[in-house]
């Protein structure tokens, strides 16, 4: 058998990466880890990326700059995307600055192997008989850095159904994910409370089986006043309009959200019945707050090219949720 191959997985996720070289464990490959673009540079300058699998959203340097500084600087490496970003404008622009191929997140070793086959390297690669190969800097990820992944995909589908609704290319971020104490729940809360009278906030409840949370969609008043141009709503803005606007996206975003991250913990969540903040739902008092320990909170910020809007999806696990969250995580 000929030597290995340097193969190079670049992404912030330690679970994808992870989950990547579980895929990667029967070819004959040399693993090195990258948790964000410059890091990636650096090993494909050093001969560490013959093969690159790389994210899109990353913090520092992301997944198109990478690319566009390996075209302009004529790095050697083939490049096959892997993200959770699933926009058929997302493939189309990566592919047009040299990626090889794209692959859909979460990553298999079945998914991994029609790919490798599809473009060719399935030969170059070759299987291999010894066990799995260690990856230089691997360890094992965190509850926050396997959820921050879980959410990483949800975010992608969503983004995907909202941008073929309204034709837009939707700029993903990375999420934001933290364990919230009871003082941090009651900040972010006041927060939402002040905003609420100058934007468009709509929430909306889940369960699951052990599982429950609140998710709230947010816009400011300037994004909904260009999203009513984007959406062709004609004349002024009534609260009917943005209410219907407010639905319109949040059964896109909320539904798809939850729907992609059930499937990956294998549960189906039910949502409650929306409602408008500020309209026909008032934030919990800070006293209701003190019986409250801590939160799972996940941010996502969605942000559409061309027009001057944004909206961030806020989920808040309640206390009871994450003991059960995490017992689900721990076989993933």
């Amino acid at each position: 058998m000929s030597a290995p191959i340097p193969v190079l997985i670049c992404d912030d996720s330690a679970f994808a990466r992870k989950q990547m070289i579980r895929a990667l464990s029967e070819w004959n490959v040399s693993i090195t880890e990258a948790s964000h673009g410059l890091e990636a540079l650096e090993a494909i300058r050093a001969g560490k990326g013959h093969l690159l699998f790389l994210d899109l959203n990353m913090p520092i340097l992301d997944g198109y700059q990478v690319l566009e500084r390996i075209r302009a600087q004529d790095l050697q490496t083939l490049v096959i995307v892997v993200s959770g970003d699933v926009q058929s404008e997302a493939k189309s622009r990566v592919l047009g600055l040299g990626a090889l191929g794209f692959i859909n997140k979460p990553i298999d070793a079945k998914l991994l192997q029609q790919s490798l086959a599809e473009y060719g390297l399935a030969d170059e690669l070759e299987k291999r008989q010894s066990a799995q190969p260690k990856a230089q800097g691997s360890s094992a990820p965190s509850f926050d850095e396997l959820y921050q992944e879980l959410s990483n995909v949800a975010m992608g589908r969503a983004g995907a159904l909202l941008s073929e609704l309204l034709g837009v290319f939707i700029h993903l971020p990375v999420p934001k994910v933290r364990m919230c104490a009871s003082d941090d729940i009651a900040a972010l809360l006041e927060q939402l409370r002040i905003e609420s009278d100058s934007s468009g906030t709509l929430c909306q409840g889940f369960i699951g089986p052990g599982i429950a949370g609140e998710a709230l969609l947010i816009f400011d008043q300037h994004s909904m006043e260009d999203m009513a141009r984007l959406m062709k709503v004609e004349g002024d803005l009534t609260p009917s309009h943005q209410r219907e606007m407010l639905l319109d996206v949040s059964n896109v975003l909320i539904s798809a959200y939850l729907g992609e991250l059930g499937r990956q913990l294998d549960i189906e969540f039910s949502q409650g019945v929306p409602v408008i903040l500020g309209q026909h739902y008032h934030l919990p008092d800070p006293g209701t707050l003190k019986r409250w320990k801590r939160t799972l909170s996940i941010e996502v910020g969605y942000r559409i090219e061309g027009f001057d809007i944004s909206c961030n999806l806020l989920l808040l696990f309640t206390d009871d949720s994450i003991n059960a969250l995490n017992d689900i995580a721990r076989y993933l």
